[in-house]
């Protein structure tokens, strides 16, 4: 009997060790956070403009992103022959339809809601509470052969995103998220992100890598940012429809 008391309680101690060691999903992101940057760094950030250069079928395609912290999401796709852009602003949001004469379609109440998230300069993840997001560490998972802590985060719109945290170097390696917006149907959206560089002592990805399942209309492929630049002034039109 005073053996099995023993054997019971040297259980309960190896549980309580293991669950001691175990990693919470506050945990995770405070790594993540600290290996993107300082907080006082991160904080500073404002506005951030991206340009990034691809190809595909032999054309160089050119990707402009702007963001303004809560105010502004912007992308302006040039395949040469055309344009196609996405806005979203605090209360608008509109997707330009170059099948219809390059003519922007309004967004619905939930499709903006849903995309707003973008809207974040340097990452959702970050204070996640504070912005009324919600976050759940699901556990470790290898992915292209790196080990990673996934993470699902629920936007305050709705949005539910994957994100693998890489558990080496805590910074974001791939994240995956559900969209109706194209034709045909849902598509899931992969994006790896490689190619980590400061920029004003914050950390960004200069080369993300893009796989898409199912549906009709988005195109994957790998776009490298020859420029990534923070608190620049925005020109007011990019909030306008045009």
């Amino acid at each position: 009997m005073k053996n099995i008391l023993i054997l019971g309680f040297l259980i309960v101690l190896l549980v309580l060790a293991q669950y001691s060691k175990a990693q919470t999903v506050d945990e995770v992101i405070v790594k993540y956070t600290d290996a993107l940057g300082e907080k006082d760094k991160l904080a500073a950030i404002t506005s951030v403009s991206m340009t990034g250069i691809s190809e595909r079928n032999g054309n160089e395609i050119i990707t402009q992103i702007t963001k303004v912290q809560d105010k502004l999401y912007r992308s302006d796709v040039n395949f040469g022959m055309g344009t196609m852009a996405t806005i979203v602003t605090a209360d608008k949001g509109w997707r330009q339809n170059p099948r219809n004469g390059g003519a922007f379609e309004p967004m619905t109440d939930e499709q903006l809601k849903a995309q707003q998230y973008q809207m974040d300069c340097v990452s959702p993840l970050v204070d996640y509470a504070s912005k009324g997001h919600k976050a759940a560490l699901i556990g470790k998972e290898t992915v292209d052969g790196i080990e990673c802590w996934k993470i699902k985060l629920t936007s305050n719109g709705g949005k539910e995103i994957s994100y693998w945290i890489d558990a080496k170097t805590n910074l974001l390696y791939q994240s995956s998220q559900k969209s109706s917006m194209g034709r045909g149907g849902e598509t899931e959206i992969t994006t790896v992100f490689k190619d980590y560089k400061a920029v004003e002592g914050v950390q960004f990805p200069f080369s993300t890598e893009i796989k898409t399942t199912g549906g009709q209309g988005f195109g994957g492929g790998t776009v490298v940012y020859e420029k990534i630049e923070v608190n620049k002034p925005v020109d007011e039109k990019l909030y306008k429809a045009e």
